[in-house]
């Protein structure tokens, strides 16, 4: 009897070249192929909520599979950890309805991505943050994200994909915070478009280092321009925090 079991992934991306499959690099997701057919005996091929890029990490991505083992959905987490590579880790499994898909069903996906500002860089965080010497005023960027919450076309702030038609998502939150010498922005959405967030915190960053004024934002958006917005921010600070799912 087949079963579906739905995984929640925790990773530091680092050392692989992204979450989908490559053909000349380790991923998430060939790891998790990989150990689950050695594991339950038959070929496993894991469906992916969120393609995070190299460098990007988790603490909750969503995968399912297939499965005609009899091992229990919830052992498998404790199977697996076994074996995976210290830097993934399962979180939870469990089963799930026959018809679930982590991309299809309508989602709130949040990311975080932090920036170490100081004079020096802290090799302690090198790998989750990105170091910025600059001053930043993350009051200033605050302001400016507040332009981009709500239903909009986000044309300006995503890496062309001519695939992709459709550039409309909804930003339910994105707020700016400082923790000491650190600052992290929070987006939490209906979905991300590609390399989005990394490209919202660029444009922030003109903004805190005084670059540009909050209230051009809108414009920006308003272009829909990929050349009006900022920099796409690097990958290792951004992490996907979790994805909640509503049925």
């Amino acid at each position: 009897m087949v079963k579906r079991v739905k995984l929640t992934v925790a990773y530091d991306g680092t050392n692989y070249s992204g979450w989908q499959v490559q053909p000349n690099g380790v991923t998430i997701e060939s790891e998790l192929n990989r150990h689950l057919s050695e594991l339950l005996g038959e070929e496993i091929h894991v469906i992916g909520a969120s393609r995070t890029d190299a460098g990007v990490h988790a603490r909750g991505n969503v995968a399912v599979f297939d499965t005609t083992a009899r091992m229990p959905a919830d052992k498998i987490s404790y199977a697996m950890n076994t074996r995976l590579p210290e830097d993934i880790r399962i979180q939870e499994s469990r089963e799930v309805a026959a018809d679930f898909h982590p991309r299809f069903c309508r989602t709130i996906k949040t990311y975080e991505y932090r920036i170490c500002n100081r004079r020096f860089p802290d090799p302690c965080s090198r790998l989750y943050s990105l170091f910025y010497y600059w001053d930043l005023d993350e009051k200033r960027m605050q302001q400016a994200a507040d332009h981009l919450v709500g239903t909009h076309d986000f044309t300006s702030f995503c890496t062309n994909k001519p695939e992709i038609t459709d550039h409309v998502r909804t930003i339910y939150g994105l707020d700016v915070t400082r923790e000491g010498d650190m600052v992290i922005v929070r987006a939490r959405g209906n979905g991300f478009l590609y390399n989005m967030v990394r490209i919202i915190v660029g444009t922030l960053l003109r903004v805190g280092s005084g670059r540009l004024e909050p209230d051009e934002m809108p414009q920006i958006l308003a272009a829909r321009d990929r050349g009006r917005a900022g920099e796409t921010a690097p990958a290792h600070g951004l992490t996907l925090i979790n994805i909640e799912y509503i049925l």
